[in-house]
C-alpha cells in the first residue's frame, strides 16, 4: 500500500484502492477535467461542421490535433488547470483557457472566441458527468454485474439437482433445490440489468437557462436546437434532454441510481442467504494458506466477504438514496447544491464495486456439504406432510390436513419409519398408499 493510500481519508481510495482503481478513469478529478475537454473540444468541432461563418477557414486537418488534447491527456495538463482554478476560481472556465492556450500555440487566435461559445458551465457538466457515468457503466459496472450473474449461473446449474431442506419464517418448510435457489438471483439480477438498459444517458445543453438565448441572438438564422440535439445524441451518445433549466434535471439519473439500490439489495439478501447456509453448515469454504479466520479462535472461518459485501452495499445505497432524491431538486432555473453531490458521484459506485468483488470471492471459496444438507432432509420428514395431505384431498379422504397436523405436532420425531407407519393406516387403496410411500424430503423437490 502506497503512503498516499494510508493517508486516504475514504477507503475507497485507501484500504480499497486496488479494488476501485477501475473507477479512476471515469470519477476522479483528473477524468472530471478530461471529459470537460472533450466536450469543449467536440463542441468546437461540431461548431465548425455546422457552418458558422467565422469558421469557415478552420482546417479540418486541425481536428485530429484537437481530439488529441483529451486522447492524450495528461495529469500535467491536469494539474495546468488546477494552476488556472486557482486564479479564475472557476473549474470549467479554467478548463475553457486552457483550450486557448492551445489555440495560440496552434497559431489559432482567431477562432478561440468560439471555445465554450454562447455556452454556460453546465452545458459542460451536464454532459461531461452523464458521459463518463455512460462509459463507467458500459466499461466497468455492467461486466462486473455480468460476471457476477455468470458466476452465479455455473453455480445453479452446478447444484441444480442437489435437494436441500428449505425453511419459511426460519422453519423446516417444503423442500427445494439449492440450484434452484441460486437461480433465483441470477433471474432477479437479469431483470434489473434488462430495466436499467432501457434508462437512458441523459445531458442537458442549451444555453444559461436552457433556451439557446445567447446562441439565438447572435446566429438567428440557425436552428439551434437541432444543433444541439444533434451535438449531443450523435456526436456525444447521450440522450437530450429538452426543455430543461440551467441545469439537467436529472430525473434519468435518479432512475439509474434507483436501479442500482435494488441490485445492490438483490445481492445483500443473496449475501445474507448465503452466509445463513454457511452458518448452517451447508457451505464449507476454502482458504488460502496462512490466512486467519479469527483473531482469538484459531477453528474459525468467518464468512467475511459477504459480510463485507453486505456492509459495503449498505453504504453504496446510502448514498445512492441521498443523490437519486436530491439531485432532481433545485431551486428555480439552478442552484449550485447538485455541483458537490455530483463530485462524489463514484463514492457510491466504489462501494458497490467492492460489494460486487466481495461477492464474487466468496462465491469461489464456498465448498458443498452435502452431507448436511442430507442429514437435515434426513431429520425433517414432516415436510412431507403438504405432499401426503395434497394427495388426500384429491382422493376425497375426510380432514387430510387435520390428520396430518395430529401427526406432525406431536412431540414424537417424525421419520421414514413413523411416515410409513402412518401411510399403513390410513383407510384409502393399495396404489394410493404406494405412490405415498414414494415420496421422500430428497425427491419433494417440484418442478
Amino acid at each position: 500500500m502506497s503512503t498516499r493510500a494510508l493517508n486516504a481519508i475514504s477507503p475507497v481510495d485507501g484500504r480499497y484502492a486496488d479494488k476501485t482503481k477501475a473507477l479512476s478513469p471515469y470519477f476522479s478529478e483528473y477524468a472530471l477535467i478530461k471529459y470537460r475537454v472533450r466536450v469543449e473540444v467536440e463542441y468546437f468541432i461540431a461548431l465548425c461542421e455546422f457552418g458558422l461563418p467565422q469558421l469557415a477557414t478552420f482546417p479540418p486537418s486541425g481536428f485530429p490535433q484537437l481530439r488529441s488534447l483529451y486522447t492524450d491527456f495528461t495529469t500535467e495538463q491536469a494539474l495546468e488547470v488546477k494552476s488556472i482554478e486557482q486564479v479564475t476560481n472557476h473549474d470549467v472556465k479554467a478548463v475553457e483557457y486552457l483550450i486557448k492556450q492551445f489555440f495560440d500555440q496552434q497559431g489559432w487566435e482567431a477562432y478561440k472566441e468560439f471555445i465554450h461559445f454562447g455556452l454556460t458551465s453546465q452545458d459542460i457538466n451536464n454532459t461531461a458527468i452523464p458521459l463518463s457515468i455512460k462509459e463507467a457503466w458500459d466499461q466497468v459496472y455492467a461486466p462486473s454485474i455480468q460476471s457476477l450473474i455468470q458466476q452465479l449461473s455455473q453455480r445453479a446449474e452446478q447444484w441444480k439437482e442437489v435437494p436441500m431442506l428449505a425453511r419459511t419464517h426460519g422453519q423446516p418448510a417444503s423442500p427445494t433445490r439449492l440450484g434452484k435457489e441460486i437461480q433465483v438471483f441470477v433471474e432477479r439480477l437479469n431483470q434489473q440489468m434488462s430495466s436499467i438498459a432501457h434508462v437512458p444517458h441523459a445531458a442537458k445543453f442549451g444555453g444559461a437557462t436552457g433556451n439557446y438565448n445567447a446562441h439565438h441572438v447572435a446566429y438567428p438564422e440557425f436552428d439551434w436546437k437541432a444543433f444541439g440535439h444533434d451535438f449531443v445524441e450523435r456526436i456525444l451518445g447521450l440522450h437530450h434532454s429538452f426543455p430543461t433549466t440551467q441545469i439537467e434535471h436529472y430525473d434519468h439519473l435518479a432512475a439509474l441510481m434507483d436501479g442500482m439500490k435494488r441490485i445492490h439489495t438483490i445481492l445483500i439478501d443473496l449475501d445474507r442467504d448465503i452466509w445463513s447456509y454457511i452458518s448452517m453448515d451447508y457451505f464449507k469454504q476454502q482458504i488460502k494458506a496462512g490466512e486467519i479466520g479469527s483473531s482469538a479462535m484459531p477453528h474459525k472461518v468467518n464468512p467475511i466477504d459477504f459480510e463485507n459485501a453486505e456492509g459495503n452495499f449498505g453504504v453504496a445505497n446510502a448514498l445512492l438514496s441521498f443523490m437519486s432524491e436530491k439531485l432532481p431538486i433545485s431551486r428555480l432555473q439552478r442552484d449550485l447544491t447538485d455541483s458537490t453531490v455530483l463530485r462524489n458521484i463514484g463514492t457510491p459506485w466504489a462501494h458497490g464495486l467492492i460489494g460486487i468483488q466481495s461477492t464474487a470471492k466468496g462465491l469461489g471459496k464456498l465448498v458443498l456439504n452435502q452431507q448436511k444438507i442430507n442429514q437435515d432432509l434426513e431429520d425433517n420428514w414432516a415436510v412431507v406432510a403438504e405432499a401426503i395431505q395434497t394427495i388426500l384431498r384429491r382422493e376425497g379422504y375426510p380432514n387430510p390436513y387435520e390428520a396430518l397436523k395430529g401427526l406432525t405436532r406431536t412431540h414424537e420425531k417424525i421419520n421414514a419409519q413413523s411416515m410409513r407407519q402412518f401411510i399403513d393406516g390410513l383407510e384409502v387403496g393399495e396404489s394410493v398408499k404406494q405412490s405415498l410411500r414414494m415420496i421422500t424430503p430428497q425427491n419433494y423437490t417440484g418442478i
